[in-house]
């Protein structure tokens, strides 16, 4: 729940809102939180069998979430400063909201709601809790490395385009 907390609000806060200056500790922040997250929290990644490819749909799908998130966020170049900034709205935070919150009532449901269907599956398919917890973790990790990719890739190539009216507008 604490990484959930903290992707989200670094994420909202950094990226949220018009003219968001892109820069060096705006790319390194989420670089340097997830040099120090999985190293903290992946022990031994699967290898092998149905952890392993749970791991792997879980880069996938967090690599898809931030394709879609980088999507939502406007590059431009500021035309007061000349440096690239962005503009993300409602739709990037929403989206932002919805797949945390998805993955926060998984990890409370996994101990709450459905303990034991889902301790069923896990032995049905030989599936550590390990190889979840490093899936719901590689997702995380895969959203954000892919939206700060993404962004910075964008902020080297901005010129000097205008913000466009869209779904990052809102």
């Amino acid at each position: 729940m604490i990484i959930n907390g903290a992707v989200l609000i670094a994420v909202l806060e950094a990226d949220l809102g018009p003219h968001r200056k892109i820069g060096k500790l705006r790319i390194l922040r989420p670089l340097l939180m997830t040099a120090a997250i999985v190293p903290l929290f992946i022990k031994s990644p699967a290898t092998h069998g149905s952890g392993l490819a749970l791991e792997l749909a879980a880069v996938v799908a967090g690599l898809a979430v931030g394709l879609l998130a980088t999507t939502l966020t406007t590059v431009y170049t500021s035309p007061t400063t000349g440096k690239p900034v962005s503009r993300a709205g409602f739709a990037y935070a929403a989206l932002w909201i919805v797949v945390i919150g998805a993955r926060a009532a998984f990890s409370y449901g996994s101990e709450h709601w459905f303990a034991q269907r889902l301790g069923r599956w896990m032995a049905d398919h030989q599936v550590t809790p390990a190889a979840l917890t490093d899936a719901l973790l590689l997702m995380a990790v895969a959203m954000t490395l892919t939206r700060t990719i993404g962004l910075a890739t964008r902020a080297a190539t901005a010129g000097r385009r205008v913000p466009a009216a869209g779904p990052a507008a809102e």
